[in-house]
């Protein structure tokens, strides 16, 4: 793996969500989703229930995270493209994955799992960003 590639996985290490990408019936969604990296590749956990995982599988994803959210002022992103597979992940990575969620959209969370084998990595930095107050007008 190149450097890029070694410090986008590190990064990633730092959020437990991003967002995975891909096309359903022809139009594009973004659907969240929990993250761990195994063996330089991306496992995601989602809910079942919205059927995205079907959307995904066999199919070239884009999956992102970031640290908009954190007070940070060196705010960066990452995303992986490659292929999804649903698989079942080991016992060892559920250990890593922790508690699923009770519910999601007020359903039970029913859990699937999806590898992504990367085949490209960006990684993309913002520093020096002075006012990270957001301000909306009325």
């Amino acid at each position: 793996m190149s450097s890029e590639e070694l410090h986008a996985i590190e990064l990633l290490r730092r959020v437990p969500y991003g967002r995975v990408a891909t096309s359903l019936r022809a139009l594009p969604f973004l659907a969240l989703a929990r993250h761990i990296v195994v063996d330089g590749r991306v496992v995601l956990r989602m809910h079942a229930g919205f059927g995205y995982h079907q959307a995904c599988n066999g199919s070239v994803v884009a999956y992102g995270a970031d640290n908009f959210n954190s007070l940070d002022p060196h705010l960066w992103s990452v995303q992986f493209t490659g292929t999804a597979q649903v698989v079942e992940p080991t016992t060892a990575e559920l250990e890593l994955f922790g508690p699923v969620p009770h519910f999601v959209d007020g359903a039970v969370f029913d859990p699937v799992h999806m590898r992504i084998e990367p085949q490209f990595i960006t990684v993309h930095s913002l520093a020096g960003n002075p006012d990270r107050h957001y301000r909306h007008a009325l």
